[in-house]
């Protein structure tokens, strides 16, 4: 149950009819009334619970610590959250595990993360870019693991987490390094792989629309594993590039329910992972 559910539930009908006809107070029989006094209609109970727009992308990452398990959403840089990535970095937490489809390109987002020292591992399908080094120099200086994963492996152990399946069997990897020390079973005459779950902490995470509760719409591509890492981390932190008012997205139009996003920050004009590695940014 939560906090709105509490609260209504504490209000008996008859004073929630005179908190709608807006009449004098009534005696206040309990703690809980004397408590929820402050609050003289449902909607201000409501908005205070669920508003969860924040002003700046640093503010959105500031809870972030020293040794947190991090998901961060796109594919290459479709989809990557450049801005909130950007201000993690500026935040310089330490001993972070981060989890996305790449290691980092050139000398910005994931890619500036890791020269700054900042990550303990990376969880990823495809630690080679066209601008490795940050990750490469780092690798082979023993300064950070790698836990490679398969493409399709990875998006269902992020989908795992989020559904709350602890572990589950593919055929996947059978027979090669990536399947030495985990359990191997037989279904129908062949053999699967069994792999673990994936959760984080926390997400960073790029969509497109979003309104004040968290209700999410992508852009295309730009989807990939962003709805995925939602569902799959304690606490999600959202960039869109245009907050809503609420209603502003068709119901049927919403891919990420606002119930697995914690904070949401625009971002009007984004960054692309693209653009600044053709530019030949480097953040630090």
């Amino acid at each position: 149950m939560n906090k709105c559910q509490i609260a209504h539930k504490l209000i008996d009908p008859v004073k929630s009819r005179w908190i709608n006809r807006g009449g004098s107070r009534p005696p206040a029989r309990t703690k809980a009334w004397r408590g929820l006094w402050a609050f003289s209609r449902r909607g201000e109970v409501e908005e205070m619970f669920m508003d969860k727009r924040i002003g700046s992308a640093a503010e959105a990452v500031a809870e972030i610590g020293d040794g947190a398990t991090v998901m961060i959403g796109g594919f290459g840089g479709s989809g990557a959250p450049i801005e909130l990535i950007h201000a993690l970095t500026d935040k310089e937490s330490k001993g972070l595990t981060v989890i996305n489809n790449n290691a980092g390109n050139g000398r910005i987002g994931i890619a500036a993360m890791i020269d700054a020292g900042m990550v303990r591992k990376m969880i990823c399908s495809f630690p080679r870019s066209s601008d490795p080094r940050a990750f490469t120099d780092r690798y082979l200086a023993g300064e950070i693991e790698l836990e490679l994963v398969p493409q399709g492996t990875l998006a269902e152990r992020i989908r795992a987490g989020g559904a709350g399946i602890p572990a589950f069997y593919t055929p996947t990897a059978y027979g090669t390094e990536l399947a030495d020390g985990k359990v191997i079973a037989e279904f129908d005459g062949r053999p699967y792989v069994q792999e673990r779950w994936l959760k984080a902490d926390f997400a960073l995470v790029k969509a497109h629309l979003g309104d004040s509760h968290g209700n999410l719409t992508y852009r295309m591509a730009a989807r990939n594993f962003n709805p995925l890492m939602c569902m799959a981390a304690a606490k999600t932190i959202v960039q869109v590039s245009r907050i809503v008012p609420l209603g502003g997205i068709e119901p049927e139009n919403v891919i990420t329910p606002g119930i697995f996003v914690d904070r949401v920050v625009e971002i009007a004009n984004p960054q692309q992972e693209e653009e600044l590695i053709r530019a030949g940014v480097a953040y630090i």
